[in-house]
């Protein structure tokens, strides 16, 4: 598989730090955890989604395109980082902001909401839940092409096999490092949500037969209806990166005992994990993704999930800038 023959931007100059976590093992009195700074990955703010457009803006910039358009929750770090590219590139940026919680969207609101203003977002448009995404990008499209513009669109998350490709590539680095590193992981946890990040590891993992487990923590749909998503897209991403054999359906486990109420939606055990892992390892976490996700990690240490020798890697997808939209929750 060479992910060399598809074009790419490059945002981040070197491969993202693997740190210990000793504080944090030693607090759970778990497993040896270990952590990928993927919150340190480059554009405004870092995060995961930095990984797939540098394949996707790559795409748009060779079909002529001045202007990326794409979708997002409110406070979508996937939005802030589609911005800061289009920023980085010389080109314009409209969202479609979806406001997945009712009366959740405030334009003055800190967090993301800040950085969209910051960046010189072209326009911000807020649609309730349920509406046709795809659509509503479609319409702007259609109106850059009546003014003489070329819109190029982004799907939410950047989580198509295009973009997925970013974490096939992340796979690779990571076990390079464990590698160079002489750090064998047991296990790797990562927040799953959009399914890119979730599908392109499944695959890059697949296509080294790394041999190691992956869990995602989901932090949006009920575990089958999500699995479901993942398998799709990492059948897709693999068939697109010339991967000759399938993906497992044994394979891809999203657990969903951590999403809570809902998308966004605060609980204790995400807000005990962001404060814990700020005070233990000085890692700041977000409370949509990571903050669940860690969650998810820290409860399976604490029912044996893990062996108490095992080596549990947790991909930092990033998301801080979203802490301080959520101060009321997180504050002490």
């Amino acid at each position: 598989m060479n992910l060399a023959r598809f074009p790419r931007r490059r945002y981040t100059p070197n491969a993202t730090p693997i740190e210990p976590m000793p504080h944090l093992s030693a607090h759970l009195g778990g497993p040896e955890l270990w952590i990928k700074r993927d919150d340190l990955l480059g554009l405004s703010g870092g995060g995961n989604k930095t990984r797939k457009l540098e394949f996707l803006v790559a795409a748009a910039l060779a079909q002529g395109a001045d202007t990326l358009v794409t979708v997002g929750a409110v406070q979508s770090n996937h939005c802030r980082l589609t911005l800061s590219a289009a920023v980085r590139e010389g080109m314009k940026c409209r969202l479609i902001l979806e406001e997945r919680v009712p009366g959740s969207y405030h334009a003055d609101a800190s967090g993301n909401n800040l950085l969209f203003d910051l960046l010189g977002v072209e326009s911000v448009t807020v649609v309730p839940a349920g509406t046709d995404l795809a659509a509503a990008m479609q319409a702007q499209l259609d109106d850059l092409a009546a003014s003489g513009r070329k819109g190029y669109a982004i799907v939410g998350g950047g989580s198509n096999p295009l973009g997925a490709l970013g974490y096939v590539a992340c796979a690779e680095e990571l076990l390079g490092q464990s590698f160079e590193m002489g750090v064998a992981f047991d296990h790797i946890v990562v927040a799953s949500g959009s399914a890119g990040t979730h599908a392109g590891l499944l695959v890059g993992l697949t296509a080294t037969n790394a041999g190691i487990p992956l869990t995602g923590i989901n932090v949006r749909r009920p575990q089958a209806e999500q699995e479901g998503n993942v398998h799709k897209l990492a059948e897709a991403t693999a068939e697109f990166a010339g991967l000759k054999s399938g993906i497992s359906r044994d394979s891809v486990v999203a657990l969903d005992r951590w999403v809570g109420p809902g998308y966004s939606i605060p609980t204790a055990e995400m807000v005990e994990a962001v404060r814990l892992l700020a005070s233990t390892e000085g890692v700041l976490l977000d409370p949509v993704y990571t903050g669940k996700a860690m969650a998810g990690l820290i409860g399976l240490v604490r029912e044996g999930h893990f062996k108490p020798t095992d080596r549990v890697l947790f991909v930092h997808t990033g998301g801080a800038p979203v802490l301080f939209a959520y101060r009321d929750v997180l504050a002490a």
